[in-house]
């Protein structure tokens, strides 16, 4: 259970940093970045899995600092 929750954690980071990269690229390319959601779902879906990120970086940001004291 826990490899599957590290598993989840990673991968939201890892579509975090892939959707930031999107974005910077847009913006060296056109020099602005507009995003557009117009599904509420999705939208939900993009804000829940943004909270996990924040939630697991934060958990290991936290578990490193324990490690290192």
């Amino acid at each position: 259970m826990r490899a599957l929750l590290h598993l989840f954690g990673l991968s939201c980071l890892g579509g975090a940093v892939f959707l930031e990269l999107l974005v910077l690229s847009d913006i060296v390319r056109r020099g602005c970045f507009l995003g557009v959601e117009p599904n509420p779902a999705v939208a939900f879906l993009e804000l829940a899995l943004a909270a996990c990120a924040a939630a697991y970086y934060a958990f290991l940001y936290f578990k490193t600092l324990k490690a290192l004291a």
